[in-house]
């Protein structure tokens, strides 16, 4: 027996009681988040001059929703209209280095799948895989391959987008923002500055080709607009220390907005205020909002990044969301994008794969006469004793 289910079962106890007791502080600044969303909806202009005071007087890294021109609590019902254009989605896995493993490599493999609305056509898939070993091994670290990944996939976009007839829509996982903590001020923070130029370098391809681009967030657990209201509540002498005024801890912007978008609807267009966003200037400046792609009685909320000329294109807004509903009602109960999941099915790497690609590289060395590493003595015992059952354990 690998657990002490004794023990377990009573913290199991513990924990359910401090849920109930969290559940119910949590419901009563619930409520007065929502009052402080009806009451500050109108204040765009106030509320920007107040984030940049903040940002230039008391806290630089400040973190959170600006309005831009919309009510803070608007919503948006779907616009009556089908989807037009093509849907083009990507997604990346990735095989980490191992060093315990026979041999050392990495190896990053982006799935990208294109649809035409009202074709009959079946969706286009399209595989790149791209093996990273003996020097570019140097300094690779988990972080700095996943940044690899990522920035394929916004690569692999642009250039599907290109050869495509317009109107395009491009999605990806998770944020439009690429982003990593431990390379952006870590001793590598170089080669992140030489990425983030080349993905910044692809958004404006993007744009030039008139692309409707946007970051698809499933589960969203930001607090942005949440924090804002903070920034809306708090006196001049609370803005010097933001850090500890937090009337509305615990309240994410998903539940906020559970119960005012409808199934289709969205919400207001906000700016995202932070320092990592800095880099995204003019038309490429990050804006999000928040999408219902779930159904009546059942809202399931989705946040969906897009760059300023996303936003400021009323046709490109609309027919985002509306293409987004639609993807969602396509997967079933969970609501997710069904191309992005097909991108995903597309890239992914499995155990087996991985086991094949190393195969591979010993067979190679041993046609040229040379020796693999062979697995470290830990990994030896782990696949004996059957311990390793999935990729990663």
């Amino acid at each position: 027996m690998s657990l002490d289910f004794l023990q377990v079962s009573q913290q199991v106890k513990q924990f359910g009681e401090k849920a109930a007791l969290h559940q119910q502080d949590l419901q009563a600044r619930m409520a007065e988040t929502r009052q402080a969303l009806a009451e500050h909806a109108f204040e765009i202009e106030p509320l920007r001059l107040k984030v940049k005071e903040v940002v230039r007087n008391f806290d630089p890294s400040l973190r959170c929703a600006v309005p831009v021109s919309e009510a803070l609590d608007a919503h948006y019902p779907l616009p009556p209209v089908g989807p037009h254009g093509t849907l083009v989605a990507a997604d990346g896995s990735q095989i980490f280095t191992d060093r315990h493993a026979e041999v050392e490599y990495c190896l990053v493999n982006t799935g990208t799948i294109w649809m035409r609305y009202g074709s009959t056509e079946a969706p286009v898939t399209s595989i790149q895989s791209e093996l990273i070993y003996t020097e570019q091994l140097e300094g690779m670290s988990d972080d700095r391959l996943s940044l690899q990944r990522d920035l394929a996939e916004r690569t692999r976009l642009a250039e599907v987008a290109s050869q495509l007839e317009p109107p395009v829509i491009t999605l990806s996982d998770g944020p439009l923002e690429l982003w990593t903590t431990t390379l952006a001020e870590g001793h590598v923070a170089g080669e992140f500055k030489r990425s983030l130029d080349e993905y910044i370098h692809v958004l404006h391809q993007l744009f030039e080709l008139n692309v409707t681009t946007a970051g698809y967030v499933d589960k969203p657990g930001a607090d942005l607009v949440v924090q804002l209201l903070e920034v809306a509540q708090a006196g001049p002498g609370e803005l010097a220390d933001l850090r500890k005024f937090h009337r509305f801890k615990g309240v994410t912007d998903k539940e906020l907005f559970a119960d005012t978008l409808g199934a289709g609807e969205r919400s207001a267009v906000f700016a995202i205020q932070s320092r990592s966003s800095r880099p995204y200037q003019e038309e490429l400046g990050l804006h999000f909002f928040y999408l219902n792609v779930g159904k009546v009685g059942r809202p399931t909320l989705a946040r969906v990044e897009i760059p300023r000329w996303v936003m400021d294109d009323q046709e490109m807004l609309d027919n985002l969301q509306v293409a987004l509903v639609s993807q969602c009602a396509m997967i079933g109960a969970r609501p997710y994008p069904y191309l992005l999941h097909r991108a995903h099915e597309t890239a992914v790497v499995s155990m087996e794969d991985k086991e094949q690609v190393t195969q591979m590289i010993v067979q190679e060395l041993h046609r040229r006469g040379l020796e693999a590493a062979g697995t470290s003595a830990k990994q030896y015992h782990k696949d004996v004793s059957g311990t390793r059952k999935r990729y990663g354990a």
